[in-house]
């Protein structure tokens, strides 16, 4: 068999190997992860994913195949993703992911990179650090609830992923030049 596609069917060997970055299974399997849609070798030193997210591949064509990237850490195959595609990859993520607690360290973590390669080639690309754009979305969808609802400045600003209101307000009105009351109020939404 060329894939293993639950976790119920992973052999314990090889969630094993994944488990503790045994390079003696490197070129014997890759696996991948079916949310980031990236592959790995067994030895890859990135966080260790959820094992029902996992597809084991005996053959990294098989991963390219199905849609699987290539991890930038570990390179299996030695296969490399254009910075450019990488970064819009990671971009796609933080769009989806923007309530979340993100750090540099969890982005780089989850696209298998270390923190200083990915800030500065998404520095490089976007002309803005990841945390930046990152602040930017979070801040252009408190912005459209203001506008759209009457959810309180406390309940947008955790719902965009920011765990102190003062701070979302300081940095909202430092971005916007208005404080989030005073855009509400241009925006005739009412509370």
């Amino acid at each position: 068999m060329d894939l293993y596609s639950s976790s119920h069917t992973i052999p314990s060997e090889y969630w094993h190997a994944i488990s503790n970055n045994d390079s003696n299974f490197d070129d014997h399997f890759y696996y991948g992860v079916k949310t980031t849609k990236i592959f790995c070798r067994p030895s890859c030193k990135s966080r260790l994913p959820n094992k029902h997210n996992v597809y084991i591949f005996k053959k990294a064509q098989i991963a390219l195949q199905l849609g699987f990237r290539p991890c930038k850490r570990c390179k299996p195959d030695n296969v490399l993703l254009p910075n450019e595609e990488w970064i819009e990859l990671i971009c796609a993520w933080i769009d989806q992911n923007y309530d979340e607690n993100i750090t540099l360290q969890v982005l780089a973590d989850v696209f298998h990179s270390s923190p200083f390669h990915l800030q500065r080639t998404f520095n490089k690309i976007k002309k803005e650090s990841p945390l930046n754009y990152l602040q930017r979305i979070r801040l252009n969808r408190a912005a459209n609830q203001l506008k759209e609802t009457n959810h309180t400045i406390q309940f947008i600003s955790s719902s965009v992923g920011f765990s102190n209101s003062s701070y979302f307000s300081t940095v909202f009105k430092k971005y916007y030049n208005i404080t989030p009351n005073n855009y509400r109020k241009k925006f005739n939404c009412k509370l």
